[in-house]
């Protein structure tokens, strides 16, 4: 591809995300969509899903029907034994690959026969894999990394979110919404229900750039902290009175027996009356200054779209091999002037 083109963008997984990723990239005319791969979509235009897309792009039932693209967008599962095989297919096809599977945001700590595996395909076909995401990939790991260069000697992070996902479909599951305190218990004794995918790779991503060598991560079990009292309804799900709307699950990270990093989500569907916070904050300590900041409540789903579609764009020419976002520098994810905005909820 020459480094002037506007890269050729195939999707992979057609979810919400993947949809509004789409609908980023067509409107900032940065990239040419030329289709996309999802076997639950069914065969058909894919302008009928991602209005303004070329009319020639289609949707397919399998890879081994999909044009020939410059970068590839994966957004099917969070586990990288699934999205694997998909990554080696794309691969083979001579694509960049940016994906939002959640244990590929730092894949060499818990994952490492996996991850060596993708690196070493991905160099030897010259082609790159990045893993991404709002958590992981900025919030808990990358942007306290930033954060810390204001300081020396890093004694400790902590960080506390309250992630609005409303805007996300298929992986509300896996937290529970909607469901009963008899339903979530259940559920969560079967696997049905685990949380948030991800809580290790951010703590051993953070704990890898401030240069700690963590002897565990601690993941808690999720808990529900809210049952709403009243429907609430999202674009892809409808609460009913008694069900819950809030979890809470936590994660930290210990160097000789000492939390390092603690990071605690409250996920949920929200209404102000719930009393949650209003942002996030992160504490950075240290005995040279610690360091605290804030921010407004921050939009997971709405971060994870535009983490993606900011990212796509300039990944064709960075180096082959598995990377995460720590591996590259701030002006190939930064947002750009004239970006257009999410309008697809």
């Amino acid at each position: 591809m020459n480094s002037t083109d506007a890269p050729r963008v195939l999707l992979v997984g057609l979810g919400a995300v993947g949809r509004a990723v789409g609908a980023l990239l067509v409107d900032a005319s940065q990239c040419r969509l030329v289709g996309a791969v999802d076997p639950a979509a069914g065969p058909g235009d894919l302008a009928a899903v991602v209005p303004g897309t070329d009319p020639t792009a289609r949707i397919v039932p399998a890879l081994a029907d999909a044009p020939d693209a410059d970068v590839a967008f994966v957004a099917t599962t969070s586990f990288v034994g699934e999205v694997e095989p998909i990554i080696n297919a794309l691969l083979d096809r001579g694509m960049d690959i940016v994906t939002i599977c959640e244990q590929l945001g730092f894949g060499f700590f818990d994952h490492g026969p996996v991850a060596r595996r993708i690196d070493a395909r991905a160099r030897t076909a010259g082609c790159t894999v990045l893993g991404t995401g709002c958590n992981p990939g900025i919030l808990l790991d990358t942007l306290p990394m930033l954060l810390s260069s204001l300081t020396t000697d890093v004694t400790g992070v902590t960080m506390r979110r309250t992630a609005e996902m409303s805007g996300y479909g298929g992986i509300l599951s896996k937290f529970g919404f909607g469901l009963t305190a008899t339903q979530f218990a259940a559920q969560r004794n079967d696997g049905g229900v685990i949380g948030h995918v991800g809580f290790r790779e951010s703590v051993a991503a953070l704990g890898d750039g401030l240069g700690w060598s963590l002897d565990k991560i601690v993941v808690d079990e999720p808990e529900p902290v809210l049952f709403t009292e009243h429907p609430r309804t999202t674009p892809h799900l409808t609460l009913e009175a008694g069900t819950i709307a809030v979890l809470r699950h936590s994660a930290r990270g210990l160097v000789d027996g000492r939390v390092v990093v603690d990071a605690v989500i409250d996920f949920g569907i929200f209404e102000t009356s719930d009393g949650f916070p209003e942002g996030d904050s992160w504490r950075i300590e240290s005995g040279f200054q610690t360091l605290q900041f804030s921010s407004s409540r921050i939009d997971s789903y709405a971060s994870t779209v535009a983490v993606a579609a900011n990212v796509i764009p300039s990944i064709p020419g960075a180096a082959p091999g598995l990377l995460t976002m720590a591996d590259l520098p701030p002006r190939r994810f930064s947002a750009k002037a004239g970006s257009p905005h999410l309008a697809t909820r």
